[in-house]
């Protein structure tokens, strides 16, 4: 395998939505590319975690569809009897009195059970293996980077890198839990309760404060990268629209919420640093983030949207070659 070959990842966030991600992936991995690092938030730490593990495994990555087409999606929203009975009154309670409607016990478990299946238990599994070349600090060689909204501290928390500002050994932690808190969505799962040296921190989402966060792989030391990142996105490239006032007051709480949780607030910004250039875009808006009853044909439909936005980008490529391999 040579650097022109290798290209790091970023995968965004897009709950139910995120074996489009997969489709994407697949088809770089059919062109030949591998990932020496990935990294995303939620739904994007899920098949992020699914991939460097596989990846470590020596195991073919196509077998990812099958772990994703088999995912107990019902069951990771399933409710106790009581408040399965109570209806919304329940999830009102549940919401109350726990923080969150469902428990991510079941998604953690699930998690860990098919991270065991290949041999990936805690962040040590996935360090990356001796490079003489490399500039990366210690605490920054592994092989997958997920993202957490801390509540406590107010911060974007990137796992594992961040673990030893809570006073924890980031080769000890469980990634299940780590990916478990980057998909956390505030009110509709319970937070996670992480205890640190200092107490408990409340971690979340990570797409409250970074749902594709293209730019954590990027240098910062002046010098060229060795090969390129890619970001995966499940939205359509970005196009404008007419102005529209925002004019009542929960017109404007609601705006308010989307635009602190959407990357467009970086639109701008990225278009001048280059992103969309590097950027795989995915067009899967129509499709609820949060609809856990998605059929399997909804699945085709989202993997085939991501196998084929990830064609179209590389016959981009092939055209443009030097404008997707150097980050700006």
């Amino acid at each position: 395998m040579t650097d022109e070959q290798n290209v790091d990842l970023v995968l965004e966030g897009g709950g139910v939505r995120g074996i489009a991600l997969l489709g994407a992936v697949l088809r770089l991995s059919d062109e030949g590319y591998r990932f020496p690092r990935i990294a995303g938030t939620s739904a994007g730490a899920i098949v992020a975690a699914f991939v460097a593990a596989h990846q470590r495994a020596g195991r073919d990555l196509h077998g990812l569809e099958e772990v994703l087409r088999r995912a107990p999606l019902a069951e990771l929203v399933d409710e106790p009897a009581l408040q399965r009975a109570a209806g919304p009154i329940g999830d009102g309670v549940a919401l109350l009195l726990q923080n969150g409607m469902h428990d991510t016990a079941r998604l953690t478990g699930w998690l860990a059970s098919e991270l065991a299946a290949v041999g990936v238990h805690t962040f040590a599994d996935l360090r990356l293996p001796p490079d003489p070349d490399t500039s990366l600090e210690p605490y920054q060689r592994y092989a997958l980077v997920v993202h957490t909204s801390d509540l406590t501290r107010r911060v974007l928390a990137r796992l594992p890198w961040d673990y030893d500002r809570y006073d924890l050994v980031a080769d000890d932690q469980r990634v299940a839990d780590a990916v478990c808190a980057s998909a956390a969505t505030p009110f509709f799962f319970r937070p996670v309760q992480q205890r640190t040296g200092r107490g408990v921190a409340t971690w979340v989402d990570g797409g409250l404060l970074s749902n594709f966060p293209i730019t954590v792989f990027d240098r910062t030391d002046d010098r060229g990268p060795r090969w390129p990142t890619w970001g995966i996105k499940l939205s359509g490239a970005p196009v404008d629209r007419p102005d529209e006032a925002v004019r009542t007051p929960l017109g404007i709480a609601v705006a308010s919420l989307r635009t602190l949780m959407n990357d467009e607030a970086n639109r701008y910004h990225l278009e001048e640093e280059g992103v969309n250039r590097r950027t795989i875009f995915v067009d899967t808006d129509e499709i609820p983030a949060l609809d856990f009853s998605l059929t399997e044909a909804d699945q085709d439909e989202l993997f085939r949207r991501g196998t084929r936005a990830a064609e179209t980008f590389l016959e981009r490529m092939g055209r443009r070659r030097d404008a997707v391999t150097r980050p700006e």
